[in-house]
């Protein structure tokens, strides 16, 4: 039941980060509330940064600024990860810990993965009262477990530039577990991912890591899952779509040797340098599609990219469930069937929900009690369905 009472939280919710500050309309115009927190010194790592094991905790503190149920308590974190290519990074991340007594185990635990809401360290989920996915996260809180949100690298705190980047941001949520634990004695071991658009290829990733913990369960991609240059060259295809230029901001970041000038014309350099200042709540800067270079897909470092970035390329060593709405412009079915194809021809467990008349933010509310489902079983310690061929 309390599934079901949610559930449309999500297709309400999704896209729309000022969902808990709505406010009828009224002749008499009243303040709106903030719906950010500043940046604080907290996410302020110290420099240089003492060396730390990955997943090693920093700091952390309670707090009750968000606009959550009364009943789950949350704390900020702050702890040591890894760059892509193995450097020591500090990381931010929220974790909520539901109200009553945990069991013998701990509570057992949600690692979210967000989707990508800017480039500047401002544009953290945990600088967003409402955590950017509040009532989702607090559903899952409600249903006694343990949700560890990371902001991932440069995103709150002071840790350089973000990239969005899959196996980057798999390893601040793979870190971002024991660090929980090490700050709320409550949180048990074992886990599971779940993340919706970027964030569910990030949860993919978990599951295809190098990096292998035993107490990971499985991951869930909530809404499509598609390989980087499938979903680029789809995005060029459409609408003017600012996520191109944070692709080259986040391949310059994987590739210093990368030159912009190579993906884009001058025309885009100034969308370029606005792009990693800015959080969506800003006016878009001017951009359109014919600012690209022709031929910019086949640039060396754009290639390098696209290949690390298409789940299938190794098996995954924990099962997963992803879901696709058929209506779905962002990634369309078709690009979720080729991906989860490669997927089980590397021998990897998948259970592939398609759900007609969806599209990504419907599908979130559509699947829930589905997700909720094959979440439980793993915790529960079935074996995961599949339906590869």
């Amino acid at each position: 039941m309390a599934v079901a009472a949610i559930a449309s939280a999500f297709v309400l919710l999704a896209g729309n980060p000022e969902w808990a500050h709505a406010q009828p309309p009224n002749s008499v115009k009243r303040l709106r509330p903030p719906t950010t927190l500043p940046l604080t010194s907290f996410y302020d790592a110290p420099h240089p940064l003492p060396p730390g094991k990955p997943g090693e905790l920093i700091r952390s503190e309670p707090t009750d600024e968000y606009a959550l149920p009364f009943e789950v308590s949350a704390w900020r974190i702050l702890y040591h990860s890894r760059t892509a290519n193995g450097e020591d990074v500090a990381v931010s991340a929220v974790v909520l810990v539901p109200d009553g007594k945990a069991p013998a185990s701990g509570w057992p635990v949600i690692a979210w993965a967000h989707e990508f809401r800017g480039a500047a360290r401002p544009c953290a989920p945990s600088l967003m009262k409402n955590l950017g996915v509040g009532p989702i996260l607090a559903m899952y809180a409600n249903l006694g477990y343990a949700v560890v949100a990371t902001d991932y690298s440069g995103l709150g705190s002071d840790s350089g530039k973000p990239v969005l980047d899959m196996q980057s941001n798999a390893l601040d949520i793979i870190y971002s577990v024991p660090a929980a634990r090490a700050a709320v004695s409550q949180i048990g071991p074992q886990w599971i991912a779940v993340g919706p658009f970027q964030g569910g290829v990030a949860a993919v990733a978990v599951a295809e890591s190098e990096v292998r913990d035993p107490n990971h369960l499985g991951s869930v991609a909530t809404s499509g899952l598609a390989d980087a240059q499938s979903a680029y060259q789809h995005f060029a295809q459409g609408s003017p779509n600012r996520m191109l230029l944070v692709l080259a901001s986040t391949v310059k970041a994987l590739y210093p040797e990368f030159q912009v000038s190579d993906m884009l014309k001058d025309t885009a350099l100034s969308a370029y340098q606005r792009v990693a200042k800015t959080c969506g709540r800003e006016p878009e800067p001017e951009f359109t599609n014919g600012m690209l270079k022709p031929g910019w897909e086949n640039n060396r470092f754009v290639k390098e990219f696209f290949s690390r970035n298409s789940p299938g390329q190794k098996p995954a060593h924990s099962p997963i469930l992803a879901i696709s709405g058929e209506a779905d412009p962002a990634i369309p079915a078709e690009m979720s069937e080729k991906t989860v194809a490669r997927m089980c021809n590397q021998g990897s467990r998948i259970l592939f929900l398609k759900y007609p008349g969806l599209d990504a933010s419907g599908v979130m509310g559509g699947s829930v009690a589905d997700q909720i489902s094959w979440i439980k079983a793993r915790f529960a310690g079935h074996v995961a369905p599949s339906n590869c061929p």
